[in-house]
């Protein structure tokens, strides 16, 4: 058995007998680092002398073939596992892995919905809404969480708390108490201000016909007293469906990613953005420049010279 070997297998024992390592742990680990040992032999390197340039360059062969950054983290951590074993067996007199950086993940992108997909799906939440008949509140409660979600771009946790009051504000504007108990101010649309009150008018009339007084805009009978956030969440999977939308692709976060994006594309500042979402930081906010970058690709593409003359050469 070569050294490398006995050292790997060395380790492999001591996580399981020391540290409890599950099987399927272990295998994981064998295989990560069975992978690193071939690269070092490659390099004419032994895995017991692997230098923290070449656990570096292992890192960017990771990369080069494609490997996420999550996959190279995954890898790296059997890596720092395995030379602190060594140093602390005195099997080499230093950690190679203590200067290296974890790999960055990228920032996802965030899901966003068409601006046709949310017109469809507010026209059936309107055309349900007006459907008069057991049921039409629960259906004007829809109408109303989602023109509001979309109006203002709030969080779910946010709209569905709003308190019952909101009902007897005038004007445009709705004050928000979000994260950190700060308070922002959000206009309301046209659609969401009718959307609201027709909403209101159904739940006061409900009211008097018996239904129990609560100081929140969309009162349940749960714990929290207002409507849980995976209550709406599926009603919000369900309508999609019916809306040929697909259940999967959406949510009430969604929705709030679909309200910044279009802001965007549409010209709005990322400043205003920014205070409307609530945002401390704007280098939050800055993840939905991405529907920028790719308005500005079109635009040049379009209209830039060069671009057209690349596209019809003499």
């Amino acid at each position: 058995m070569d050294l490398s070997r006995a050292h790997l297998e060395a380790f492999l024992e001591m996580m399981s007998a020391e540290r409890g390592a599950a099987n399927n742990t272990l295998e994981s680990y064998q295989r990560d680092l069975d992978d690193l040992h071939l690269f070092l032999k490659g390099r004419k390197v032994a895995l017991i002398a692997a230098t923290p340039g070449d656990l570096t360059a292992y890192l960017a062969h990771l990369t080069a073939q494609g490997f996420a950054a999550s996959s190279q983290a995954r890898r790296l951590s059997a890596m720092r596992q395995f030379y602190k074993f060594l140093y602390a067996e005195n099997l080499r007199g230093d950690d190679p892995t203590s200067i290296l950086d974890a790999p960055k993940k990228q920032r996802a992108l965030p899901k966003i919905l068409s601006e046709d997909d949310v017109t469809r799906l507010l026209a059936l939440a309107a055309s349900e809404a007006a459907t008069e008949g057991p049921g039409q509140l629960l259906r004007l409660r829809m109408l109303a969480l989602l023109e509001l979600l979309y109006a203002t771009g709030m969080r779910v946790s946010e709209l569905v708390s709003l308190p019952a009051k909101v009902l007897d504000q005038e004007g445009r504007f709705l004050m928000i108490r979000g994260k950190g108990n700060k308070e922002r101010l959000v206009p309301l649309s046209r659609s969401a201000i009718r959307a609201l009150a027709a909403y209101g008018e159904a739940r006061a009339a409900a009211e008097k016909a018996g239904l129990a007084e609560s100081p929140w805009l969309f009162p349940s009978a749960g714990k929290e007293g207002y409507l849980p956030r995976q209550v709406f969440a599926r009603d919000l999977k369900d309508l999609a469906s019916r809306a040929g939308i697909r259940a999967t692709s959406i949510s009430p976060h969604v929705l709030r990613h679909a309200f910044a994006s279009h802001l965007l594309q549409n010209g709005a500042d990322l400043r205003v953005v920014q205070e409307l979402l609530g945002h401390s930081d704007i280098s939050t906010t800055q993840i939905y420049t991405h529907v920028l970058e790719e308005r500005l690709r079109q635009v040049v593409e379009t209209h830039h010279p060069l671009a057209k003359s690349a596209k019809n050469p003499d």
